[in-house]
Formats: structure tokens, C-alpha cells, sequence
């Protein structure tokens, strides 16, 4: 019984982090193209990301040649993140 419980947690938890690192992909790529800021759908991407991008950017420099690295630093600790609980679980 608590064994379902957790792994349907760790379920749920593994899909949200594999989806924000797709949110994370369509925000950069969309940085790329300078949509327009009025956009609902930007507004939301720009809000569900910025506050991560902010967090990383305070403790680690993340512009390197006029370019932010903050969406790959978060990637790649969200991969982390994603392994080690699959790995924990398993």
C-alpha cells in the first residue's frame, strides 16, 4: 500500500519535472525569435521560468559571450534530478 503511494508520487513528481523541462526548451528557443511580450502564452512561459532562471543566476554567473546559460544549467540539473529519483525508486 505505501509502496503504490510513493511510487505514484514519484510518478507524478518525475512527469512534472519532465514536463518543465520542456517548458524550459520552448522558452529559450522562443528567446531566439523575440515574440511579442503581450502574449499570453509568452507572459506564462516568461513566469514559470524567469523565477528558476533567477534563483541560478544569483549563485552562479550564467552569461558567457552574450549568452545566458541559465536554461542549460537548469536542464541539466533538472536531468539530475529526474535520474536520481528514478534511480532511487527502482
Amino acid at each position: 500500500m505505501i509502496d503504490a503511494f510513493i511510487s505514484s508520487i514519484l510518478t507524478v513528481v518525475l512527469t512534472v519535472v519532465f514536463l518543465y523541462k520542456w517548458i524550459i526548451i520552448i522558452s529559450a528557443l522562443l528567446s531566439w525569435v523575440r515574440p511579442d511580450p503581450y502574449n499570453p502564452i509568452v507572459q506564462m512561459l516568461y513566469r514559470l521560468t524567469e523565477p528558476a532562471y533567477a534563483f541560478i543566476r544569483r549563485y552562479i554567473p550564467t552569461v558567457f559571450g552574450g549568452m545566458d546559460l541559465a536554461p542549460v544549467i537548469l536542464i541539466l540539473i533538472l536531468i539530475f534530478i529526474e535520474t536520481f529519483l528514478g534511480r532511487l525508486f527502482v
